[in-house]
């Protein structure tokens, strides 16, 4: 599967983006999908998952009630909405997707995912 992200740009602290991030195929529903982000010089880490089902997502501590994951398996696409953004935000922003045989477990380790998109920067500004 491919994976292209959009979306991503410069905005104020307290703005809004939302991220899409498109797949290629015929059978996103069987693929669990998660977003991850990588800020200069600090580790690649998860920020939202959801499994392929939708009924079960995850989002880390520091984005709870700011950031939501969607995804609309008609369309093979997984959304970020992100609302009230942080200048502790900025990052590139990463789609990534694996298969999974459980509809609803969602992962949350970079070496559970198989396929990864090529990022899209996310800069927030004070």
């Amino acid at each position: 599967v491919q994976l292209v992200e959009s979306g991503g740009g410069l905005v104020q602290a307290g703005g809004s983006l939302r991220l899409s991030c498109a797949a290629s195929g015929r059978t996103f529903s069987s693929y669990a999908m998660g977003w991850f982000r990588q800020a200069p010089g600090k580790e690649r880490e998860v920020v939202a998952a959801i499994a392929r089902g939708g009924g079960r997502r995850y989002l880390t501590d520091s984005v709870q009630g700011r950031l939501t994951i969607s995804r609309d398996n008609a369309e093979n696409t997984v959304y970020l909405q992100m609302n009230s953004l942080k200048p502790e935000d900025t990052a590139v922003y990463y789609c990534a997707a694996r298969e999974s045989l459980f509809s609803e477990r969602y992962y949350l380790k970079r070496n559970e995912y198989e396929y990864w998109g090529q990022g899209t920067q996310v800069t927030v500004s004070s």
